[in-house]
């Protein structure tokens, strides 16, 4: 991702009376990181995870279903007539072998790289800070502990599973993302561009004639087939796509044959394309159709490609309106100096689908959205990296959830104040501001 310029720091937040019972809810929150970055689930597993995060909003007072969308959790606390607000957690993790070294790492081959443990405790913080002070809001707060966010169906999975029929439609969903910038500091995307990227994964099988690898001639070897397909791929980035236009293609897996002399019967591609903008991407798509098709027919395949979309999520366009809201939240919470702007980034979420998608599914209006970066890097570890601290996705990403988990509880807690009834003074100005 690329990153804003870090801030000075800036004197640590005021508190304020919504949210001086953080510190109270800082435990039990830090419980639940360690256990789940110490034993991670990768999409669609998440039972265990699951099973926490429910249990952790029962005990607070949540009336939780569980089961919702797969493995998803809604945790509901109503305090009254008032807007409904959702805050969404991720519950899987990346199947991915950590290299942190840090004594409470996973070791079962799967890692919380992007710091969805740090969003689950997080929301579950933020819950318990909002029970303890339901006097000063109304309304209703929706939880979500969402499965299946790395493979970008999770979203989906919820709402056609009646999220919204269920649960009311939201007046606002929030989310928040762990991001390399120091603890204490959050970043909002701007009005002028996605703050991430429309994005599709595609499963492509290239279908070959096996053989002895003796006997090349009577075969036709798929994986040379994959190894053309791959190479002229990144011509669609290189030469087909316009400097200005932004757009990553990326084959991620390559999975052919069983013996080095048997020559394998097919090939096996998963295709990952990000793009600013629908139009982009839908160009992109074609032409990564094309491409393959016109190889495989170059190679003389005996059968078509199979080409899968196996996911596609729109960009993050966060509403303007109720984005500024939550930015001047965050500003009186942290004061001006920790709070910047974000920049378009070709990560990808299906997070947007709880906007256009969830309203499509009533015929209605978009749900507005708000989505920031909030910081993980202690001071000592933004000192040690010179500014490069290993990003998201990597097997060295390790949040400090001594110094990050804390403002990642009360940044979103002030955010969801934002959103609610009785609570548009909950959070004092600063002299920063």
């Amino acid at each position: 991702m690329n990153q804003p310029e870090p801030p000075t720091p800036a004197a640590p937040a005021l508190p304020h009376p919504a949210l001086a019972s953080a510190g109270e809810a800082l435990r039990p929150a830090l419980t639940l990181y360690l256990d789940v970055h110490r034993n991670p689930e990768p999409s669609g597993e998440e039972r265990r995870t699951a099973a926490l995060f429910a249990d952790r909003l029962a005990a607070l007072g949540l009336d939780v279903t569980r089961g919702v969308g797969g493995h998803g959790v809604v945790g509901v606390l109503r305090n009254g007539d008032g807007p409904r607000v959702y805050l969404r957690a991720e519950l899987d993790a990346l199947p991915l072998e950590e290299r942190t070294g840090l004594p409470y790492a996973s070791g079962n081959g799967a890692m919380h790289a992007c710091g969805h443990d740090l969003h689950l405790a997080a929301a579950t913080g933020a819950a318990d800070v909002l029970g303890r002070a339901a006097g000063r809001w109304r309304g209703t707060l929706v939880v979500l502990g969402q499965p299946a966010e790395e493979t970008l169906t999770g979203a989906r999975a919820m709402l056609e599973d009646g999220l919204y029929e269920r649960f009311g439609r939201p007046d606002v969903v929030l989310a928040q993302h762990a991001a390399p910038l120091p603890s204490g500091m959050v970043a909002h995307g701007t009005p002028y561009a996605p703050m991430t990227a429309a994005s599709a994964a595609l499963d492509v099988v290239l279908h070959g004639r096996g053989g002895h690898a003796g006997t090349p001639h009577l075969a036709v070897d798929p994986v040379v087939t994959a190894a053309a397909v791959i190479t002229r791929l990144q011509t669609i980035v290189s030469r087909e796509t316009s400097p200005a236009d932004q757009l990553a293609l990326t084959v991620g897996t390559l999975r052919a044959g069983t013996a080095v002399n048997v020559v394998p019967d097919t090939a096996r591609l998963g295709i990952g394309l990000r793009a600013l903008t629908d139009a982009s991407l839908d160009r992109a798509l074609a032409a990564v159709e094309r491409v393959v098709r016109a190889e495989c027919a170059a190679s003389a395949c005996p059968r078509e490609p199979e080409i899968r979309t196996v996911s596609r999520a729109p960009a993050l366009w966060g509403d303007p309106a109720a984005t500024r809201a939550v930015r001047a939240a965050h500003t009186r919470l942290c004061g001006s100096a920790r709070v910047a702007d974000w920049p378009p980034s070709l990560a990808s979420e299906d997070f947007p689908l709880y906007g256009g998608a969830g309203a499509a599914l009533h015929g209605e209006k978009d749900v507005p959205l708000v989505y920031w970066m909030v910081g993980t890097a202690s001071p000592r570890q933004w000192a040690a990296s010179a500014e490069r601290l290993p990003p998201n996705h990597s097997p060295l990403f390790a949040p400090d959830p001594r110094t990050a988990l804390e403002p990642a509880i009360t940044t979103l807690a002030a955010a969801a104040l934002s959103g609610l009834a009785g609570a548009e003074d909950s959070v004092p100005r600063t002299d920063a501001e």
